[in-house]
């Protein structure tokens, strides 16, 4: 099967589930409902080989609605092919089914769009924040967040103390002398 053969299938099975389609520089974006998700999914992995899960990426339309939009990145290593799945979310809703059961590395992304933007996902088995601490109030990637940021409090596990420099990162020449002495700029003020 080539590319163009399982674009070719995938308009012929779902036609009527595909609300738009982008071709650019051979690659297919398909714009799907999300209770479509994953149907067309597990019929991308099983029937036209695209077995890679490259990347899930959450988009903030704000001001629009639906606010939210996802997009589920693609690769056929069998035919070397890439294919985009985008769907879009309501505000109100913010869940979209989970497809960590289809390509296991959705787990980590999907983790990430939550964290992140504040989607969640139906069905995920961990679905816990993997950036920001648990209980931290807000999701930094929406775009009604403040580029400055917002006060919160951090946990008494963050930050207890300076960490030591020896062997770290401003490691410029390779010595004897410590850390104050090889690299001036690892000085930390004097409290």
């Amino acid at each position: 099967m080539t590319r163009e053969e399982a674009v070719a299938l995938l308009n012929k099975s779902f036609g009527g589930k595909i609300q738009s389609k982008t071709e650019f520089r051979t690659e297919t974006t398909y714009t799907i409902a999300a209770n479509d998700l994953r149907e067309i999914a597990k019929f991308s992995r099983d029937e036209l080989s695209f077995d890679y899960l490259i990347d899930i990426t959450s988009i903030d339309n704000f001001g629009e609605e639906p606010r939210y939009e996802m997009v589920y990145h693609l690769y056929s290593m069998q035919l070397g092919a890439h294919l985009r799945l985008k769907l879009k979310v309501p505000e109100e809703a913010g869940v979209v089914d989970t497809v960590s059961d289809i390509w296991p590395t959705a787990n980590w992304h999907e983790r990430e769009a939550y964290d992140m933007m504040g989607v969640g996902f139906n069905g995920h088995p961990d679905l816990r924040r993997i950036l920001m601490w648990d209980g931290y109030p807000y999701f930094p990637l929406r775009k009604d967040f403040p580029l400055e940021g917002l006060p919160s409090e951090m946990p008494d596990v963050a930050f207890t103390k300076a960490t030591p420099l020896e062997g770290g990162p401003f490691v410029t020449i390779p010595s004897t002398a410590g850390s104050r002495d090889r690299e001036p700029r690892a000085r930390p003020p004097e409290l």
